[in-house]
């Protein structure tokens, strides 16, 4: 199911990541007073009144400054850089997710009023055709938010006075973000197996959607970034559907170049949230990198389940015997919590251990699909108990009640506790570790709430 987008665009400096970093509940963008921080996009999954979107940060848009600023090529007139030295590439970023957006949100400042900046922001979004929000920004005070009326004049419908700072008035914001979602659809049942093919770019991720089909499917190119949008392939193996998504390669944020690449980020995210199994792609010339790492994170951050795919292999010189253990360690030291990800080696260039790509993605879905007995899982969680009891917390010691698996793709796990505060995150891995000795689920996260009793007496 795609993830509608909803993006943050105005002037500089109107407190756009300040209004980014509310929404998403955290300090992701990097707050200055200088304008033109951000320069790069920014995008966070988030929720309101049970609707997930993704939030997109946006670099100020200056559109009369755009004309003057230096172009590729041009002479440096100083040392240093400055952020007119970006404005068009921060134009081209903005453009890119107001297309990509279902709603955009238009910030402006109420201590300022309507700028001739503001103005041309405006024609901008009238002319994208695209849903607007309009919210004024910095209304602190009682003569703030009756200036923020003066904003009707643009034309984009009624302006929300907020303070993204205090966070008054955000929620009011967010409920007629909410309206303006697209409703979400009846989705018809998919049938067979989604499998997307992710990774930071030139790791050969085309490559190896076309070795897998043997023809020519994607356009496979030694420039990073070629595959700009998420394109599906189905096909029937051994008797059963599948759809391979191959998508834009994904680089840590911060370091994705301007312009259209990052623009399709978004798009693989949402390949990502709607498959079953995504296999990371990592290049075994360049070794497990901090992208590598974030990519992962961001699969097991939306519970699909993931087989780690080194590709290249036959480009690495001076293998031996233990060259394959060797690189396996290395992941499991860098992808630490991904233990139980199986990994493959092979060459989608000569087709290296290809055969082995899609037996092993559906094995992995069929573990998604996994249900534990509730006999066996309530014995397999008071044997853990017993072997290893939890520790006291204030004197109070963690008793088990009941357990019971509510849920598949992914497994899901509800153990019922005399109270659930006492639970460590440490000590629900080791919970979980106790759970796939029994069951391995092979490359599948799994889910495990816990409740406590006053819960259970408080739904009777």
């Amino acid at each position: 199911m795609r993830m509608p987008i909803v993006a943050l665009v105005g002037r500089p400096n109107v407190g756009k990541s300040t209004l980014y970093n509310r929404l998403v509940g955290g300090r992701q963008a990097i707050v200055e007073d200088e304008p033109g921080t951000t320069r790069d996009r920014l995008y966070a999954p988030t929720e309101w009144s049970g609707r997930a979107f993704l939030l997109v940060d946006t670099g100020g848009l200056d559109i009369a400054a755009t004309e003057k600023a230096p172009r590729k090529g041009d002479q440096p007139q100083a040392l240093g850089t400055s952020s007119r030295d970006f404005v068009r590439e921060i134009r081209q970023q903005a453009e890119a997710a107001i297309a990509e957006a279902d709603v955009v949100v238009f910030l402006a400042d109420a201590k300022d009023g309507i700028t001739a900046a503001d103005r041309d922001v405006a024609e901008v979004l009238r002319r994208s055709g695209r849903p607007v929000i309009v919210a004024v920004n910095k209304a602190d005070n009682a003569e703030r938010r009756q200036a923020a009326l003066e904003f009707f004049e643009l034309g984009l419908g009624t302006p929300y006075d907020i303070s993204a700072l205090h966070g008054t008035g955000t929620g009011d914001l967010l409920d007629a973000i909410i309206e303006q979602i697209p409703p979400v659809a009846e989705e018809p049942e998919v049938e067979g197996v989604q499998i997307a093919i992710v990774g930071r770019p030139n790791v050969g991720k085309s490559s190896l959607l076309n070795a897998l089909l043997q023809q020519e499917r994607s356009i496979v190119s030694p420039i990073a970034g070629t595959t700009r949008d998420a394109i599906d392939t189905e096909l029937v193996w051994e008797g059963q559907k599948i759809t391979l998504i191959d998508t834009a390669g994904i680089r840590r944020r911060g370091k994705v170049e301007v312009g259209i690449e990052k623009y399709s980020v978004l798009r693989a995210i949402n390949a990502v949230q709607r498959a079953d199994v995504a296999l990371l792609v990592i290049d075994a010339t360049a070794g497990i990198t901090a992208q590598d790492a974030h990519v992962a994170g961001f699969i097991l951050d939306a519970y699909k389940s993931v087989a780690v795919i080194v590709n290249k292999w036959d480009a690495v010189e001076e293998k031996d015997s233990e060259s394959t253990l060797r690189f396996t360690e290395e992941i499991r030291q860098t992808l630490k919590f991904m233990a139980y990800v199986p990994v493959l080696f092979v060459s989608a260039l000569t087709r290296q251990r290809v055969s082995k790509v899609l037996p092993l993605a559906m094995a992995i879905a069929a573990q998604r699909k996994l249900r534990v007995p509730t006999g066996e899982l309530n014995r397999l969680v008071r044997d853990a108990l017993v072997a290893h009891p939890a520790p006291n917390r204030q004197g109070r010691q963690l008793k088990f009640l009941y357990a019971t698996q509510a849920e598949v793709e992914p497994p899901t796990f509800v153990i019922f506790v005399n109270d659930k505060e006492l639970i460590h995150f440490s000590y629900a891995r080791y919970l979980e570790n106790r759970i796939r000795e029994a069951v391995p689920f092979e490359g599948t996260p799994l889910r495990l709430f816990f409740r406590s009793r006053e819960d259970v007496e408080r739904e009777k």
